[in-house]
């Protein structure tokens, strides 16, 4: 059983289930391709050069390590925490949870869901994200950015919502 199925009430069902777009990996992909290029670059200049090979080993290795830092932190991570990061709306609640290292999340009751909004512009519209914005009925509006197809999500809540507090209203 895996997120969020281990953290849902018995009854509790599952509606979507989301991690934020892929656009959040542009960078990290085009950092990949750079720094590679890049260390492949140097890694050929140096075998070409007409040192001792003990000295062009050195060389290969720092390059290496280096290219290991930028990866690890330039890539890894951020895809570490687009993958560790997930927004789910089930019949009772919306959870957003982020973080690899360190958790943290926030669930919202959907009958305390005052109003549901989005907003994207133009490049968000073509890759069909956008931010969602939630206003509860004790707190600030929480935005949550680059939700995929935010329009079918802020659609999809805005009728969850509505038939939970239809529900309360009108008890079967």
């Amino acid at each position: 059983m895996g997120y969020p199925d281990n953290v849902l009430a018995g009854d509790e069902r599952v509606v979507l289930h989301r991690h934020p777009h892929w656009k959040r990996l542009i960078g990290p992909v085009f950092v990949l391709l750079l720094a590679t290029a890049v260390a492949a670059f140097g890694l050929g200049v140096v075998n070409h050069m007409a040192w001792e090979q003990m000295a062009k080993n050195i060389v290969m290795i720092v390059i290496a390590v280096i290219w290991l830092i930028l990866v690890g932190w330039l890539v890894l991570w951020p895809v570490s925490n687009w993958r560790a990061t997930h927004f789910v709306i089930t019949d009772r609640r919306v959870m957003f949870r982020h973080g690899v290292m360190t958790r943290s999340g926030i669930d919202i009751p959907l009958a305390r869901i005052n109003s549901v909004e989005f907003r994207h512009g133009l490049a968000d519209r073509m890759l069909r994200t956008g931010t969602l914005i939630i206003e509860s009925a004790s707190q600030d509006p929480l935005e949550f950015h680059d939700i995929p197809r935010v329009e079918q999500v802020h659609s999809l809540l805005y009728h969850e919502v509505f038939d939970t507090l239809g529900s309360e209203e009108f008890p079967s």
